[in-house]
C-alpha cells in the first residue's frame, strides 16, 4: 500500500447536491479499488490560473488515501470518463520526508473535522426596570 494525494477540480456550475454526489462517487471508486481514505478536504470554488474548457473557476477537493499501485490506473481511467471533473492530479508520496508531510496533512484535516465542544455559558439573569407610571399617579382632567 502506497500513500497518495488526489486533487480534483470539478466544474463550478454543479449544485451542492451534484457536487456531493460526484465526490461520493469518487470516494466509492477509490474504496472499490482497495483504497483506504485517510482524509478529505473540500477547498471550495477558486479562480483557475487559466481557462479550462471555458471555465475560469473550479471547485477543488483533495483526497488523502493509501492504495495499491494497480488501483490508481483504474481510478484515473474512471475520472477521465467523468465530464464534471475538468482536471485531476495524483501525487505519490514515497520517501520519509514526503510521508511525514502526508501524515501531517492527514492529522491536520482530521483535527478540523472533529467537532469542538461549545463553550459552556451560564445564563445571565435579566433585570427589567418598568418605566410605566402607576395608576394612582395618572390624573385626568375633564373640561
Amino acid at each position: 500500500m502506497r500513500h497518495y494525494e488526489l486533487l480534483v477540480v470539478l466544474k463550478p456550475t454543479l449544485t451542492a447536491e451534484e457536487l456531493q454526489t460526484k465526490l461520493n462517487f469518487l470516494k466509492e471508486i477509490l474504496e472499490k479499488n482497495g483504497a483506504v481514505i485517510a482524509a478529505k478536504h473540500e477547498i471550495g470554488t477558486r479562480r483557475l490560473a487559466y481557462q479550462i474548457e471555458k471555465f475560469e473557476r473550479g471547485t477543488y477537493s483533495i483526497f488523502y488515501f493509501t492504495a495499491p499501485t494497480a488501483a490508481i490506473a483504474e481510478v484515473e481511467r474512471l475520472i477521465r470518463l467523468s465530464e464534471e471533473m475538468i482536471r485531476f492530479m495524483t501525487v505519490k508520496f514515497e520517501n520519509q520526508k514526503e510521508l511525514r508531510f502526508w501524515n501531517k496533512q492527514v492529522e491536520k484535516l482530521t483535527k478540523k473535522s472533529e467537532p469542538t465542544p461549545a463553550p459552556v455559558v451560564a445564563p445571565v439573569a435579566e433585570v427589567v426596570e418598568s418605566k410605566e407610571t402607576p395608576a394612582e399617579e395618572i390624573v385626568t382632567t375633564e373640561a
